[in-house]
C-alpha cells in the first residue's frame, strides 16, 4: 500500500455512517492539491469521460476540438463515416493539430512542420522526407487514436486500455435517463450551434453537487421564482419528485415541472397559440410510447448526473455541462444546448431563449450557482469546520428530489476510485444502498 493511499484509509475523506444515518466528507476533497492531482490519475484516466455529441460533427471532415480529462483531443468525422477521438498532438513534435474548436477539414496540417494527416488519422504529408533513413514509415507516425464509443448519440472515450467495462456496461442506470432524453426526437437530437464556456474560482465537484441539488432552488435562485411567478407559473415545491442513485457514481433526480417544457408541457410562460401544437406533440408521444412513459419523456423534469464530470439538465431548456477540475480551486464548464432535430421554429426560438434566461452563464441560475460554489470554496479556508454534510434523506426508503441521495452515490464512487476500486463489488453496493434506505 502506497503512503498515500495509507493516509486515505488512516483519515479517510468519506465517512459513510448507515447506523447513524450520517454521511460527511472532509473539506480537504475541494482543496488539497495532492488530491486534485491524484484525481487525474485514478478518475480522469481511467472512467469513460464525454466527448460531444454526434450532431457536432454532422457530416465526414466535420470535427471539435475539446480538454477531456486534462488532455486536448479532437473528434473527428472522418471520410469513411466513422468517428474517431484523437489527441489533439502532432506525433512529430507535439504541437496542436487544431487550435480552433470547431471545422471542416479534408486533412489535419500541423503549423510547426507541416505535417498532414487525413481526417482518419493517417500520416498523408512530411515535406523533404528524403531527410529521413530507410527505416522511416508513414504507417508509425498516424494520430494516437482513443479508444472511444457512443451510447444514443452521446460520445465517451476512456485513456485507460484496460478499461473492463464497454461504455453501457459503464453508464450503468444512467443509460434509462440518456434514453429518456434521445426519445424527444424520432429524427434525432442535435446540439444547437454555439457552446458557453466559463467557470469557477471553486472546487469542481462542487458544481457536480450543486446540479443535482433541488434543496437549494428558493433559497438560493429567489430572483427566478419571482420571475415564473410573474409569468404564471408555479415555482418547484420543496417537497415532490425523487432522487434515485445509478450506480458506480451515477445519479439523478426526476421531478414535474414548474416552468414550461419546450418539448410537450405548455405553461402561461409561452404564448397561448403555442398551446395546441405542445399538446398535439404530448399526445403522439403517448401513441408511441403509452402513456406512462410519454409523460415521463414530456411532462417530468430531470438531472442526470454522469460520473465524474458530465450533467444532462432536462427541464426548460436541454443543457448538457462538462464540469472540468483546474487544479483544486478552479473548474471549467462547457455547456451547450440539445434539442429535437425536428423540432418546430417558433418553440426552437423559445428554447434558445430560456436556455439563456435560466442557465446561461449571464442567466437568472448560473450566477448565483457560481457564486454559491466559490462562496464555499473561500469559506472551506476556516478549517475550523472540517466535514461537510450529505446525509440528508438517509431516513427515507424513497429519497425525495430535495434529498442528497445522487450526491452520496457520486461520493462513493470518488472514494471507491480514489482506494483503487473502480466499482466491481455491485453486490455490495446494492446492499450498501439498500441498507441506507431502510
Amino acid at each position: 500500500m502506497t503512503i498515500e493511499l495509507q493516509r486515505l484509509v488512516d483519515d479517510p475523506i468519506v465517512i459513510d455512517d448507515l447506523e447513524r444515518l450520517s454521511f460527511r466528507v472532509d473539506r480537504r476533497a475541494y482543496t488539497d492539491d495532492d488530491l486534485a492531482a491524484r484525481e487525474m490519475a485514478r478518475i480522469f484516466d481511467r472512467c469513460w469521460l464525454y466527448v460531444g455529441h454526434e450532431s457536432e460533427v454532422p457530416g465526414p471532415g466535420s470535427y471539435v476540438a475539446r480538454d477531456v480529462g486534462g488532455r486536448p483531443v479532437v473528434m473527428a468525422h472522418g471520410s469513411d463515416g466513422v468517428i474517431r477521438v484523437f489527441a489533439n498532438s502532432c506525433t512529430h513534435r507535439g504541437a496542436l493539430l487544431c487550435s480552433q474548436p470547431t471545422g471542416q477539414v479534408k486533412s489535419f496540417r500541423c503549423p510547426y512542420h507541416d505535417w498532414t494527416f487525413s481526417n482518419k488519422g493517417d500520416l498523408t504529408g512530411v515535406p523533404i522526407p528524403d531527410g529521413y533513413g530507410p527505416g522511416f514509415r508513414k504507417a508509425d507516425f498516424g494520430l494516437a487514436k482513443h479508444r472511444s464509443d457512443s451510447y444514443r448519440g452521446f460520445v465517451f472515450v476512456t485513456f485507460d486500455p484496460e478499461q473492463p467495462r464497454t461504455l453501457t456496461e459503464y453508464l450503468a442506470g444512467a443509460t434509462e435517463y440518456i434514453d429518456l432524453v434521445a426519445d424527444q426526437s424520432e429524427t434525432g437530437m442535435e446540439v444547437i450551434q454555439g457552446a458557453q464556456l466559463h467557470g469557477a474560482q471553486a472546487n469542481w465537484k462542487l458544481m457536480m453537487e450543486n446540479s443535482v441539488d433541488i434543496y437549494h432552488f428558493r433559497a438560493l435562485h429567489k430572483r427566478y421564482v419571482s420571475y415564473m411567478q410573474s409569468l404564471g407559473s408555479v415555482p418547484p415545491r420543496r417537497r415532490g419528485g425523487f432522487g434515485r442513485a445509478l450506480g458506480l457514481g451515477h445519479g439523478a433526480n426526476e421531478l414535474p415541472p414548474a416552468a414550461a417544457r419546450p418539448l410537450a408541457h405548455w405553461t402561461p410562460m409561452f404564448d397561448p397559440e403555442l398551446r395546441p401544437r405542445m399538446e398535439a406533440t404530448a399526445a403522439r408521444f403517448v401513441d408511441k410510447f403509452g402513456a406512462e412513459r410519454a409523460e415521463r419523456i414530456t411532462g417530468m423534469n430531470r438531472a442526470l448526473m454522469i460520473f465524474p464530470n458530465l450533467m444532462i439538465i432536462d427541464a426548460i431548456a436541454l443543457t448538457i455541462r462538462k464540469i472540468d477540475p483546474v487544479g483544486a480551486n478552479r473548474m471549467a464548464i462547457t455547456s451547450v444546448a440539445l434539442a429535437p432535430k425536428d423540432e418546430d421554429p417558433e418553440i426552437r426560438e423559445l428554447r434558445k431563449s430560456h436556455y439563456l434566461t435560466f442557465l446561461g452563464p449571464a442567466g437568472f441560475a448560473t450566477p448565483d450557482d457560481i457564486e454559491i460554489v466559490e462562496s464555499c470554496q473561500r469559506g472551506y479556508l476556516n478549517r475550523t469546520v472540517r466535514y461537510s454534510d450529505l446525509s440528508r434523506g438517509m431516513n427515507k426508503e424513497i429519497p425525495e428530489t430535495t434529498d442528497e441521495l445522487p450526491a452520496r452515490e457520486f461520493w462513493r464512487q470518488w472514494d471507491r476510485m480514489m482506494h483503487g476500486d473502480d466499482g466491481h463489488f455491485e453486490v455490495a453496493h446494492r446492499a450498501e444502498l439498500q441498507g441506507e434506505q431502510k
